[in-house]
């Protein structure tokens, strides 16, 4: 009872104080918590997450790759489309050509195969009619102006010129020798050759036919055709056109300087189409230029791309109005669900701060209880001192009528009576003795404390206990001389609550027993205290040090705090085991090793 006489009321007080602070650093950190919530959420509602990101980086490179597909589909659907038209276009100019050419050909034919079957011809080139060979060559003349061929000429059977339509100009064919000629030698009846002019110098076709009497050779009627105003018209048109012999050999042309090549002419960026010319073995060459048709193209995939632009500006600005709409919308949302979660939260804290208030005023009015409690004990603890101060009298006449009746009245069962009550007198001296040490206040003097007589002293005051519960104590080996730097009242002060707790713990235990242990430290000396009961529960565990917590159906939870002050008091420290499932409780007094 002694113990619960040192108890300090001001812990009542430390420990509402400390409960108020922990209230208080709680409501800071859940408005702190609250403030960040808050920033998170508008922080969350202005970012843009990583799927957005993606999917913008993704519509980037769409809308980059449509930007050079779009104008380049663009060209090449147009080029081809040009290419296509041109192609037609180029065809249909291509056969009129041709069929100019022909038309051209076919005329001078039938002039030189009208001239074989006439009869003044004829005559001429018998010798019948010399004297009519001037008008043999007026006729020819008149009927190259109307044939619109250059020249018209007849060439004996030896292939010199007898009549010619250029019978009166200074170049005139009438007198020259042509039987080298192929249109002379191959005229079979007909033959054609392009050649350059012996006396005019100038490029043209030869279409001959010969003229017969019955089977005899009589002559060689030819016609030569210079395609000078054709060439000038197909050269006032943007397709270059050239018409090649069978040997590749250029014979018409609107490039005068490949006239007579055989080079395949080269038109940069043309379209070339080829037909051949009806009855000649000819090949009539167009090549139309692509350069309009690429500049179409290119105004075209330049307009797409444009277009593209435009879209693509129209796209991003619809975009860009969404994403603020959007994120207009999530920062509202986030204001909301903030405003709410804060709505919520300080409701929660209004309701928490009223339970801790309730509970607050309900631990203060069991604390008063419990202080009042103590104050009784401690009140009791001064009435048991001065009760064995008072005992201590009449049990000393008792030992001293006992001591003479035993001299008395030596041997026999009288004297083992007496001697027996002598001895239970002492014992309740000795008893008395450690109450009222045990209740005195403490001298403030710290020295040396022998271990050994601590412990011995805090076990007999609990030898009632301890043989009423049958309980063996296990003493460690303690060496002479061990001791620690307290007070000895105050030193078994904390054991006798120790042993008193472990006796306590094991009552119907099936075997019960309390180890003692001493580790000797070079300046800290650690006295352990272990029990076979049941061990600490979690939930004892946490408040094992608490005023007041207790598991015991009579105990008042203040032996075990009293206790810790003590020992910090002096320097030391006093703690439990870790509890380990199967094994009892073990408390460690820690304390200054005596020099």
């Amino acid at each position: 009872m002694a113990v619960f006489a040192r108890w300090r009321p001001g812990h009542v007080w430390f420990s509402a104080q400390a409960e108020a602070a922990s209230v208080e650093r709680e409501t800071q950190c859940r408005n702190a918590r609250l403030v960040r919530d808050e920033q998170d959420a508008l922080r969350t509602a202005s970012d843009s997450p990583p799927s957005s990101r993606l999917a913008g980086w993704l519509a980037l490179a769409v809308a980059l790759a449509l930007l050079v597909l779009v104008p380049a589909a663009a060209f090449w659907g147009v080029r081809s489309n040009a290419l296509q038209g041109l192609r037609d276009e180029g065809l249909a100019a291509a056969q009129s050509r041709a069929l100019t050419l022909e038309s051209i050909l076919d005329r001078q034919r039938a002039v030189v195969a009208v001239l074989a079957d006439d009869a003044m011809v004829k005559a001429t080139l018998r010798g019948e009619a010399i004297d009519r060979r001037d008008a043999v060559s007026a006729k020819l003349e008149r009927l190259r102006s109307e044939t619109q061929s250059t020249v018209l000429y007849l060439l004996d059977a030896t292939g010199r010129t007898v009549a010619a339509s250029n019978w009166n100009q200074p170049d005139s064919f009438v007198g020259h020798d042509y039987g080298f000629r192929d249109y002379f030698r191959l005229a079979d009846p007909t033959a054609m050759e392009f050649a350059l002019g012996t006396v005019s110098r100038q490029p043209g076709l030869y279409l001959s036919h010969d003229v017969r009497d019955g089977a005899a050779l009589l002559g060689v009627v030819v016609v030569k055709v210079e395609f000078d105003a054709l060439e000038a018209a197909w050269a006032r048109s943007p397709n270059a056109t050239h018409v090649t012999e069978a040997d590749g050999r250029v014979i018409i042309t609107t490039a005068a300087d490949l006239r007579f090549t055989t080079t395949p002419p080269v038109v940069p960026a043309s379209l070339r189409i080829t037909l051949p010319v009806r009855g000649t073995g000819w090949t009539l060459a167009m090549h139309a230029p692509t350069r309009e048709a690429r500049q179409t193209a290119l105004y075209a995939a330049g307009t797409a791309g444009l277009a593209m632009l435009l879209l693509m500006a129209l796209a991003d600005q619809a975009r860009r109005a969404r994403l603020r709409a959007t994120r207009k919308a999530q920062a509202d949302r986030a204001y909301r669900i903030t405003l709410e979660r804060a709505v919520a939260e300080r409701t929660r804290d209004l309701s928490e701060e009223m339970r801790e208030r309730q509970m607050a005023q309900q631990r203060l009015s069991q604390m008063q209880s419990d202080l009042v409690q103590a104050n009784k004990l401690a009140t009791m603890g001064q009435i048991t001192a001065g009760v064995a101060h008072e005992i201590n009298q009449p049990l000393a006449a008792i030992r001293l009528l006992a001591e003479n009746g035993q001299a008395m009245l030596p041997g026999g069962p009288a004297g083992d009576n007496l001697a027996r009550i002598s001895r239970m007198a002492d014992r309740i001296g000795q008893i008395t003795d450690q109450l009222r040490g045990f209740a005195r206040k403490a001298t403030g003097q710290i020295g040396p404390v022998p271990l050994r007589p601590v412990i011995e002293a805090s076990l007999m005051l609990t030898a009632s206990r301890r043989k009423a519960g049958d309980m063996p104590v296990h003493l460690p080996g303690i060496p002479d001389g061990l001791a620690v730097t307290g007070e000895q009242v105050r030193v078994e002060q904390i054991l006798v609550n120790l042993l008193t707790n472990a006796f306590e713990a094991q009552e119907g235990c099936a075997d019960p027993g309390i180890r003692l242990g001493v580790e000797a430290g070079a300046d800290r000396v650690t006295l352990t205290v272990s029990d076979n009961g049941p061990g600490l529960p979690p939930q004892v565990r946490d408040q094992l040090f608490a005023p007041f917590a207790t598991s015991k159906p009579q105990g008042l939870g203040l032996g075990l705090v009293i206790s810790r002050d003590i020992a910090r008091d002096l320097g030391g420290e006093l703690t439990a085991d870790d509890p380990v499932p199967g094994q009892g409780a073990t408390f460690r007094l820690t304390l200054p090793r005596a020099a």
